[in-house]
């Protein structure tokens, strides 16, 4: 069938894509899952602000009534932070919503898909997924890695979630080819914290240094996707031996509790937010307009490097 049975972009964003102006994805489960209304839409509406301030054109990504929408109206962002009963899509399931005519959330996987169908090259996020605590056994790990093994796309983010075993997330995203920049640090980020124990594979300074790098993996005929780890604004983060700490215990109510698979996510999301009286939501607000701001800067060194 084809891509337009299935996707519609947003007038704004086909006029630059067309242009070849720079465009940044973002994702939309942080308006189905990550923040209450009216809160969700807020913060959208900044995080597209500051893309737009950059110079960049925001595409939101969503599927609605089983269209996937690449960039929303500012009335149809508003609709989607209400929605109550959102899917929460990644690769395996973002194809039965378009089928069903279901409405969802993409996760970093799905917008790396959406954006690629697009053209679009640079997406940000907040935190990617990874591999699991307890992974050895349990064999959970997101498939946000295997899309950035094989999906073309630089995503910026605050690196992995720190609920993760990092130091697993890394040996998988290394098996899989994928390179992890650390932006102007040599220590991988850790979301809410700026430093893990874990040193960042490879470091570059500038937007236009990750354009180069992508640049040259294109002339080269290396497929796959970029993870840009840039961390969390110094006066932003939490410390790394804080949430070390009110991590351990989220996780031993998780595991005092029975909660397994996908519950243990939110799960553990909701008692941090509870035991940081609510930094770790304004943390995470804070990087996501971080990368927000990162992610056009590259799209635009990308763009420019086209022509």
């Amino acid at each position: 069938m084809p891509l337009a049975s299935h996707v519609d972009i947003h007038a704004p964003v086909a006029e630059a894509l067309n242009a070849g102006r720079a465009v940044v994805a973002l994702e939309s489960t942080i308006l189905t899952h990550g923040m209450p209304w009216p809160q969700n839409d807020a913060m959208a509406a900044e995080v597209e602000a500051i893309v737009a301030e950059e110079g960049a054109v925001p595409a939101t990504v969503a599927v609605i009534d089983g269209r996937l929408r690449i960039g929303l109206s500012a009335q149809e962002r508003k609709t989607l932070a209400q929605e109550r009963e959102a899917m929460k899509l990644s690769r395996a399931d973002l194809a039965f919503a378009l089928a069903e005519g279901r409405t969802g959330g993409t996760t970093v996987a799905a917008t790396m898909i959406a954006a690629h169908l697009a053209g679009i090259s640079v997406f940000a996020t907040g935190g990617i997924g990874g591999v699991h605590k307890g992974a050895e056994t349990s064999f959970d790990i997101s498939s946000d890695l295997d899309e950035l093994a094989r999906t073309p796309v630089v995503v910026v983010s605050a690196g992995p979630k720190a609920i993760l075993d990092i130091p697993k997330t890394l040996e998988v995203l290394e098996s899989r080819g994928v390179p992890v920049v650390g932006y102007q640090t040599d220590m991988m980020p850790a979301f809410w914290s700026r430093n893990s124990p874990c040193p960042a594979p490879l470091r570059l300074d500038s937007a236009e240094a990750i354009a180069r790098f992508r640049k040259t993996r294109v002339e080269l005929g290396i497929t796959g996707g970029m993870l840009v780890a840039n961390p969390a604004p110094p006066a932003d983060e939490i410390p790394a031996a804080e949430m070390e700490a009110v991590i351990a215990r989220a996780q031993a109510e998780a595991d005092g509790q029975g909660v397994k698979g996908k519950a243990v996510t939110p799960f553990l999301l909701e008692r941090i937010l509870e035991m940081t009286e609510g930094r770790s939501l304004a943390t995470n607000i804070a990087l996501v307009k971080n990368n927000a701001r990162l992610a056009a800067r590259i799209a635009i060194a990308v763009s420019a490097s086209k022509t």
